[in-house]
């Protein structure tokens, strides 16, 4: 299972994409009380709506450092290796940022879509997350069924 162009090609979307997210989360998990931390999780002079939207960005930034980050990593070089596995934690890793972005779409909406517009939520802020885990889920699959492209 040698990878091909679009297995580099998600490998980078991803690095990209989660890349930017996991430097704003080690800020914030460092000290989640810092101007900083604030700054770059709710936006410049923003204050959070509420202690519980505080504790769900804590436990996002944990959970990315104890889950996502070694998964994305593994499954990364694991495709880079050729190996099979690597392409099934890969699916893992594209199912994980699925499932949580779609409960974002609920949680967080109302808030972030008003503050950033369509363009802005639609690409970084939520599209791409949900982008790459379909993209993730789906390649790996199919190239765990035994497809070469």
């Amino acid at each position: 299972m040698e990878p091909t162009i679009v297995t580099w090609l998600l490998i980078a979307f991803g690095v990209l994409t989660h890349g930017i997210l996991t430097y704003i989360y080690s800020v914030f998990a460092r000290d989640p009380h810092s101007k900083a931390s604030k700054d770059l999780m709710i936006g410049e002079g923003k204050d959070w709506r509420d202690e519980t939207h505080f504790d769900l960005n804590l436990g996002f930034a944990w959970t990315d450092f104890l889950f996502f980050v070694p998964l994305f990593v593994l499954s990364s070089i694991g495709m880079v290796l050729g190996k099979p596995w690597g392409y099934v934690l890969f699916g893992a890793a594209g199912a994980c940022s699925l499932y949580i972005n779609i409960i974002l779409l609920w949680v967080e909406k109302k808030h972030v879509y008003a503050a950033l517009g369509p363009l802005r939520y639609y690409t970084y802020f939520w599209g791409f997350f949900v982008y790459w885990g379909a993209l993730a889920l789906v390649y790996s699959m199919l190239r765990v069924s035994g497809l070469d492209f």
